[in-house]
């Protein structure tokens, strides 16, 4: 039966992350192609209560797939997570005639935008867009490869000056409650430790890590923990 969705909206909300503005660019030159109608929702679910919306075309997402963040804005929204707004957010969307939503974002915007659908039953997909990486069903989440690279970076400048000076450094770096981006780190970046979530490792086993650099008359170290929500 062919498809009766022809006005579809597109939001990115929680914390923004490198790629949301390709992704973007992807769903709205894709909705063209196909012939439908494309808005986007500005500052996420904080938008759709507000009625922030706007039509986007071809040129609305030119030459933004090398800027980060993202140009629809993102906001985290404690209305939306009460009956009331979430009632709001779909006379809004129903005001503007639209059947679809598209939301890139994090595990707070999938969890959203899932109640939203058991309650209105409006069709939905969710782009995994969070440098943390803790989306089931994918391998690699959109920014997670950007924002490990730009921690590794930020690393190999810090063991430089940890050699200067014989000096132990603890790097913390993002991941909420994942350890994904400091596993990553810390083999990339050659740390004696890595500190996550997922794992618990006590003051003495880590100490006994850094006895054994000691022991090989290793001058510096770096230990990389993800930092916790």
């Amino acid at each position: 039966m062919e498809s009766t969705i022809s006005r579809i909206a597109v939001l990115t909300s929680g914390g923004d992350a490198p790629g949301m503005n390709a992704a973007l660019r992807a769903v709205v030159r894709t909705s063209i192609f196909y012939k439908k109608e494309v808005y986007g929702i500005m500052q996420g679910y904080e938008g759709m209560i507000s009625g922030d919306i706007v039509k986007l075309g071809t040129r609305s997402v030119g030459n933004i797939i090398q800027r980060g963040g993202t140009i629809l804005k993102s906001a985290r929204s404690k209305e939306f997570r009460t009956q009331e707004g979430r009632e709001k957010a779909f006379a809004n969307i129903k005001k503007h005639g639209i059947d679809a939503l598209v939301a890139i974002g994090g595990d707070g915007t999938f969890t959203g935008l899932h109640k939203f659908y058991e309650e209105f039953n409006v069709p939905s997909i969710c782009i995994p867009g969070t440098i943390d990486n803790d989306i089931a069903g994918t391998d690699f989440t959109i920014g997670f490869d950007t924002a490990t690279n730009t921690a590794v970076e930020a690393i190999d400048k810090i063991r430089d000056t940890a050699i200067s000076h014989n000096r132990l450094f603890f790097i913390e770096v993002m991941g909420r409650n994942s350890g994904y981006i400091a596993v990553n780190c810390g083999i990339a970046g050659g740390a004696v430790a890595t500190i996550i979530p997922e794992e618990s490792l006590t003051l003495e086993e880590l100490f006994a890590k850094l006895d054994e650099g000691g022991k090989t008359n290793k001058k510096s170290s770096l230990v990389v923990v993800a930092r916790r929500k």
